[in-house]
């Protein structure tokens, strides 16, 4: 009641005050003193959006038997502090808690808090739906969830609650595409807390800890203010005043235990150990830690005694001046000291905490959730993208939606998409993921039913299509209609796989049209996979040519009427053309795959007129104290790659050609060359991965060329830009390798990795987030799945043995490989990325005849230049669409192109336009960002710069002429625009 009383007697006097003018911001910032070292106290709590714990255990703070936390307690106590004292501050960083917080509570205490934030007590740091990884994320992930939470705080606060700066403290290594993304928001800095020992150490030497991040090799404005943490995000040493800590409060009465001398002492005697590292006279301490401040009291009541007591040595002569402060207000000090600083340009990646610990077995932990991940991605833009086509509006289909978006943005999470989380965590994370995909289906059906001729279609989706299971089909594929939907800005043309019965069938197109078609067997080992149902063998596979939306119609027919079938050559080889008894040739009009008789490997790849000597097999790594944050390699001669004993069948199409590998008990896989289609695909099937009692093992596939790439490769930073890696080194310092060779030269792969020398490059494309490396010259390798027997001791507290079915884990998925000549442009490889990642969404229907319903037609982005993909088009508010246009070609690529959005905004009956930075909430032509001097660019001024946009923005309205509605984008620039409509 006491603290009720409180909120009430404040409410009143908030009230009943008179409206002021917001002093939110930099304005609200504490004076500090120039002639002293001033230390920015940051109060904090990091609340991790799922862990040990799932996010509403968290929130609520249910099981407190696993861990003591609830979120709901510590906002609540938190505010109830802010208000005793306009000095005080704090930060909030996971607008997940934060939403789900401000929901339960009154309108008095919305009063209070909005004033809070008016005035700059409570700040929000980051803004994001939660604290995103950078390893294993899609950058279109990380906008979309930044936008969600931004969007959030600009609704509910207004320029108050935008945040300025990135707290990025727990991830475990830090990507360059994730700082770009922070400079294209508008941000001014970031700050995080992990990074390489060694790197660290020499940082600590040169005065290096705060940097300038140049954060694309394309675009050269794309800069940003970085910095690390002097001790993790943890409390001082010695100074956490949490009720989880056992650390000494400040006794300052008459009490025989009073202790201030020696606490300030200790204090300010760590401080000047920060101070020593920083090269203005500001430093930052944050003062939290995991879940602390849920009784805010016992910190606050300490923090106040221990600024009283520092600050009152000034008096005699002590130079040390100490603030509540925020992240935020510590940058504008940095800022205004117009400081040089180092530059930085490639990532932190990976992440080692010592000689033994690189951060390396995360990329690949729990490979079925990743893939889970990018499906939901993959239906959040379709939903979207058909929710602002269809002008839907109902309560239910914007909740929906929203729940998508949401669901999204935790699994952004840096405990979710990592598998770094609990076995009843993650499955909790399949649930509300499979809640929100589910939620997402029924919107674009309901969005189908008015865009198509089918007003009355079932649109249903089928989630288990990778093991070729539909429930649609299983009892039969007559008279279905398949319904494309397609993401991307242009027309594409996909395989589509459809599971059937070993059946005749005819499909055509909507004008009536054939469409060849062929009925291909199922692999084997997914056929006897015990959770599938049998009930479908076979696919029926057909080309499909979809500008955005398009159907496809099956029927069954006798077999004269059909050519459905495939030739099956078994080993061994007899009618198969050959070069010798040594060799069998499967070939397309555009590729030929050469696979070896003895060993049943493949071992030639020739497409794009480039011939390569390439072997690919499957390798073990036999580890004993690998975890899912750590991969250990327990002994160098304890990985092994199978050189033979491969069985494999070809099956011989005119659409098709399949090569079905078996390569042991739990590994068996299927290389697919398509016609027309300038890439090999290959689909594995790993698990159940057998185990020791005291070792586990690691699962990766190799590929070998003679490619000689002397030590060099590269990989996508979050399926944008590619760095250059090389092997052993690093840009900044000589990293310690003796103990784990492999694994300190393992690198996330989201999207791409590849190699080349001056004749020939090869490029591997993948479905989820693995880690990769090139260990050997011409040789990659990625990590397909882990099956462990013990903690790697970071926290999780379990081993990363995933049961499902009552077995190991089995997990599917798919690589593509493109081989080219190295003086080829790598666009055809970020072509093959877009559609790898956003490819054709089917949706099945039953065939009831004749329609009378007209389709309703759709805008054609296929006046964009090919360079420009369609990275965002959603509902953003009832009368305003958020459109977001990417040139996805680099530098060396692509060039500068030019186009009209006036098409697409008179289709969507736009009233005006505005564009926005990245996250969609900030007016472009309002963003004023730091910039800061970095070593070695010239003169550096004496008084602090910014930066603003380096284009005028887009802003028109419907009467003006199309030409003001011309967009330029650069190679690898983003635009955003929200669109008003009527």
């Amino acid at each position: 009641m006491k603290f009720l009383g409180i909120v009430l007697c404040v409410a009143f006097l908030v009230l009943q005050a008179k409206s002021a003018q917001a002093v939110c911001g930099y304005e609200s910032c504490h004076e500090t003193k120039s002639n002293m070292i001033n230390i920015h106290l940051v109060p904090h709590s990091h609340d991790d959006v799922g862990w040990l714990k799932t996010v509403d255990q968290y929130y609520y703070g249910h099981r407190n038997n696993i861990q003591h936390a609830g979120v709901q307690y510590i906002i609540d106590t938190v505010i109830s502090e802010l208000i005793k004292n306009p000095d005080r501050r704090f930060i909030q960083v996971e607008t997940s808690f934060f939403a789900k917080w401000w929901d339960e509570q009154s309108e008095t205490m919305r009063a209070i808090v909005r004033k809070l934030v008016n005035e700059g007590r409570l700040q929000f740091i980051n803004g994001a739906w939660s604290m995103n990884d950078e390893a294993a994320v899609n950058y279109q992930s990380v906008i979309d969830q930044f936008t969600v939470g931004l969007k959030f705080l600009d609704d509910t606060f207004g320029v108050c609650g935008r945040p300025r700066v990135g707290w990025q403290i727990d991830p475990f290594g830090h990507s360059r595409e994730q700082a770009s993304i922070y400079a294209q928001m508008g941000f001014d800095g970031e700050f995080f807390s992990r990074m390489d020992h060694n790197d660290k150490g020499r940082r600590m030497n040169d005065l290096a800890l705060e940097m300038i991040w140049d954060a694309s090799e394309s675009l050269s404005q794309v800069k940003l203010f970085t910095g690390l943490l002097y001790t993790f995000y943890w409390e001082t040493p010695g100074f956490c005043f949490d009720v989880h800590c056992s650390d000494d409060p400040i006794i300052d009465t008459d009490s025989y235990d009073n202790n201030v001398k020696s606490r300030v002492d200790d204090f300010i005697a760590y401080a000047a150990q920060v101070a020593e590292k920083f090269r203005t006279n500001h430093i930052m301490i944050p003062m939290g830690g995991d879940f602390q401040y849920e009784d805010a009291e016992v910190n606050y009541k300490n923090m106040d005694k221990l600024i009283k007591y520092v600050n009152e040595r000034q008096s005699s002569g002590s130079k040390y001046n100490i603030i509540y402060s925020t992240p935020t207000c510590y940058l504008n000090s940095v800022h205004k000291s117009v400081q040089s600083y180092p530059n930085k340009t490639l990532d932190f990646f990976p992440y080692g905490s010592d000689t033994n610990s690189f951060w390396t077995g995360y990329y690949t932990s729990r490979p079925t959730q990743k893939r889970f991940e990018r499906d939901g991605n993959h239906i959040l833009q379709v939903a979207k993208q058909l929710s602002a086509f269809a002008e839907l509006s109902s309560a239910e289909q914007k909740e929906d939606l929203e729940y998508l978006r949401e669901i999204m943005g935790v699994m952004q999470h840096h405990d979710a998409i990592t598998g770094t989380e609990k076995q009843h965590v993650s499955d909790d994370y399949d649930r509300i993921l499979y809640d929100a995909i589910l939620g997402g289906v029924k919107t674009a059906g309901a969005a189908l039913r008015k865009l198509t001729n089918l007003p009355n279609g079932e649109f249903e989706s089928c989630l288990r299509l990778n093991i070729s299971e539909c429930a649609f089909t299983k009892d039969g594929a007559d008279n279905v209609v398949v319904t494309l939907y397609n993401p991307l800005a242009h027309t594409t043309k996909q395989y589509v796989r459809v599971p059937v019965r070993n059946e005749n069938y005819q499909v055509t197109d909507e004008k009536g049209r054939v469409v060849a078609s062929e009925v291909v067997p199922v692999p084997a080992e997914v056929l006897a996979l015990e959770f599938r149902d049998s009930s479908t063998q076979h696919e029926l596979v057909f080309k499909a040519s979809v500008d955005k939306i398009g159907s496809y119609y099956i029927k069954k027919v006798d077999g004269k009427e059909s050519s459905n079938g495939v030739r099956i050559i078994s080993q061994p080889k007899q009618n198969a053309e050959t070069y010798d008894d040594e060799e069998t040739v499967v070939q397309t009009s555009l590729i030929k795959l050469v696979l070896d008789n003895k060993t049943g490997l493949l071992k030639r790849v020739e497409m794009n007129g480039v011939s390569e000597n390439i072997e690919q097999s499957y390798g073990l790594y036999r580890t004993y104290d690998s975890g899912a944050y750590v991969f250990r390699q327990y002994n160098q001669g304890d990985f092994v790659i199978q050189k033979d004993g491969v069985e494999f069948t070809v099956y011989d199409g005119a659409l098709v050609k399949e090569v079905h590998q078996r390569f042991s008990d739990y590994i068996s896989q299927v290389i697919r060359i398509s016609e027309d289609k300038p890439y090999v695909e290959f689909e594995w099937l790993v698990g159940p991965i057998p185990v020791e009692e005291d070792f586990g093992t690691e699962v990766v596939t190799v590929f070998s060329s003679e490619i000689a790439s002397d030590g060099v490769f590269y990989t996508d930073s979050n399926g944008r830009e590619l760095i250059r890696r090389e092997k052993d080194k690093r840009e900044d310092f000589s990293p310690e390798l003796a103990v784990q060779p492999t694994s300190g030269n393992y690198y996330p792969i989201t999207s791409r990795i590849a190699l080349q020398d001056s004749k020939k490059r090869l490029a591997l494309l993948n479905d989820r987030a693995q880690g990769g490396s090139s260990m050997k010259d011409g040789q990659i390798e990625l990590m397909l799945h882990r099956r462990l027997v013990r903690d790697d001791g970071y926290g999780v507290g379990e081993a990363l043995n995933e049961q499902k079915y009552g077995q190991p884990m089995i997990a599917r998925g798919k690589l593509f490989l493109i081989l080219n000549a190295a003086d080829e442009s790598t666009s055809a490889e970020r072509e093959a990325e877009k559609e790898f990642h956003l490819p054709l969404w089917k949706f099945f229907s039953r065939n009831t005849g004749s329609t009378t319903a007209a389709a309703k037609s759709l805008p054609s982005f296929d006046d964009f230049p090919k360079s420009v993909h369609l990275l965002t088009l959603e509902p953003f508010n009832d009368d305003e669409v958020l459109l977001r246009v990417e040139n996805f070609k680099d530098h060396i690529e692509g060039k500068v192109v030019s186009f009209n959005i006036r098409p697409i905004f008179d289709y969507l009956n736009g009233v005006e336009v505005r564009e926005t930075t990245l996250d969609g909430n900030l007016p472009l032509s309002d963003m004023k960002q730091f910039k800061f001097h970095a070593e070695g660019s010239g003169a550096r001024g004496s008084e602090p710069e910014y930066y603003t946009s380096s284009h005028k923005p887009l802003a028109a309205n419907q009467t003006q002429d199309a030409g003001e509605f011309a967009v330029t984008l650069y190679p690898m620039q983003i635009r955003t625009f929200i669109i008003k409509h009527e």
